[in-house]
């Protein structure tokens, strides 16, 4: 019982850090071009984070039953799946890097997993066989299937991709049809339609980034519920036994859902201001037209994935989308210096979010804690 307790706070305190940590996603771009105060910025962005982390179960259901074996699952491996994602998350908030929250969790899941599973695993069987790494549905597109392949390794790589090219794509034609304008009527237009952009893109970080944790805490109190972790719970708390998430694995209980909701509302609202200054000044030098095309096109981004059930990284959409905008000015106008710093914190994300996750399992284990 005390085990489970403790992997409900450590998910919260993941959530709250992702709250403060990607804040610079939803509103770097707003405050940057002066659109917004950044007190504004965080109310408009803590909000929206709120009403999205509420919409939708499809990112939640593939991080508690898509990636990972769950017969190696235990609260033991949350715990340090969580410390893995909550390590790696404090260390680039400190460098002020804009890394992934999304892939440091996953990173930190499937570590922790295929530490647990190193004593268990029947003979001749690899430490990857841990993983679920492909599980395409009977007549069903491969990017409806679970698994580590099409839910997280395939838009790992597509989505800044596609955040790129859309932005450049967008912010050309953009500049085609303010050709005519003058600077202050562009200036003032897209200051305006920057509110609803901006609003946009906090409502698809809540409803791509909450879902994760909420995910967690969902697979974390199933692994629970079924090891005999909760009997002995008093009648006040049946609410933590949780036997199933339905015949088709989405049906978070709501208890969970307006919970991570509002610790991520929390902290969104506490800010974070490294990553912005990183995001919105040093990365690419942006005006509100900028903002608007390139906060569009990472929501856009998000919203699509969201709705396919892949937990993408807000960060890699909302920087490579600045990136591409910035490029459709001239290429030049990218500091490619703060750009390969920003590269080269995605690439370590997954494998060193992950071998925290293991290292913490494997002394977890060795040190003789209780596991379930």
């Amino acid at each position: 019982m005390t085990l489970v307790l403790i992997v409900v706070l450590v998910a919260l305190m993941f959530e709250y850090i992702n709250g403060f940590h990607d804040t610079a996603n939803s509103i770097a771009t707003v405050v940057s071009t002066k659109v917004l105060t950044p007190r504004q910025a965080i109310i408009l962005a803590a909000c929206t984070n709120l009403v999205g982390a509420l919409w939708g179960t499809a990112v939640a259901k593939t991080i508690s039953t898509g990636l990972v074996n769950a017969a190696y699952v235990n609260t033991a491996v949350i715990v340090s799946a969580l410390v893995g994602g909550i390590v790696w998350n404090l260390l680039t908030w400190w460098l002020a890097l804009p890394s992934s929250s999304t892939h440091a969790l996953v990173g930190g899941l499937c570590g922790a997993t295929m530490a647990s599973a190193a004593d268990i695993l029947p003979a001749g069987q690899s430490l990857w066989s841990a993983l679920i790494w492909n599980a395409p549905k009977a007549g069903a597109p491969w990017f409806k299937g679970d698994g580590l392949v099409p839910k997280v390794l395939v838009p790992m790589i597509s989505s800044p991709i596609l955040g790129f090219v859309l932005g450049f794509l967008i912010m050309s034609l953009l500049y085609l049809l303010v050709a005519r304008w003058r600077p202050t009527v562009v200036a003032g237009v897209f200051g305006k339609l920057q509110l609803v952009s901006a609003g946009y893109m906090g409502f698809s970080h809540g409803s791509n980034d909450a879902q994760k944790t909420m995910g967690i805490i969902a697979l974390a109190l199933v692994a629970a519920t079924a090891s005999g972790a909760l009997s002995d719970l008093p009648p006040w708390l049946d609410f933590l036994r949780v036997p199933s998430l339905g015949p088709n694995s989405d049906h978070i209980p709501t208890w969970i859902k307006v919970t991570c909701a509002l610790t991520m509302a929390a902290g969104t609202a506490a800010g974070g201001w490294r990553i912005i200054r990183t995001m919105g000044q040093k990365m690419v030098k942006l005006q509100p037209i900028h903002g608007f095309a390139a906060e569009t096109t990472a929501a856009t981004v998000l919203m699509a994935a969201q709705g396919l059930g892949m937990p993408v990284s807000t960060t890699h959409a909302i920087s490579t989308s600045i990136m591409g905008v910035g490029c459709a000015k001239r290429f030049s106008s990218l500091n490619l210096p703060v750009v390969h710093r920003i590269l080269w914190a995605w690439v370590l994300t997954l494998p060193a979010a992950g071998l925290v996750a293991y290292g913490m399992m494997r002394a977890w284990i060795g040190l003789g804690w209780p596991v379930r």
